[in-house]
């Protein structure tokens, strides 16, 4: 119970900042994509201090024997870049460059109740639901 509530309160806090920075407006993404015409820097930016934020907090962090709230950290064990990385990097890519949604916003966006969102997250759910039936070896 204590994680969901620490859970709830992560998505809170990563929503109410994407909404802040304005990056559940897929055209403030596309605005970023978009280098030849009218390019929008201020992503960049939101991505740099979000990066800043990670480094130092997983340097930190994981020097800890063990999270707070469950036995051991959840961090992939993979370090070659292989096929099925490069091919799901360029379907995210492509999804997110056709809609101006990356999976944060596009489910940030659903409280809002926008279309979009939904399209968007319903096809996230498609590629899970496509990935585990084609690909997954369990």
């Amino acid at each position: 119970m204590k994680q969901n509530l620490v859970a709830l309160l992560c998505g809170l806090i990563f929503g109410m900042g994407l909404s802040l920075s304005h990056m559940i407006n897929p055209n403030k993404v596309l605005g970023f994509l978009d280098m030849t015409g009218n390019w929008d820097p201020s992503l960049l930016f939101v991505m740099m201090g979000a990066l800043a934020v990670a480094f130092i907090s997983f340097k930190i962090i994981l020097k800890r024997p063990a999270p707070l709230l469950t036995e051991s950290f959840h961090v992939s064990k993979k370090s070659a870049v292989d096929k099925p990385l490069l091919l799901g990097a360029a379907i995210f890519g492509i999804g997110w460059g056709l809609s101006g949604y990356c999976p944060g916003p596009a489910v940030a966006g659903l409280g809002l109740l926008s279309l979009e969102s939904v399209i968007m997250v319903a096809a996230i759910y498609l590629g899970f639901f496509t990935y585990n039936r084609l690909f997954d070896k369990k």
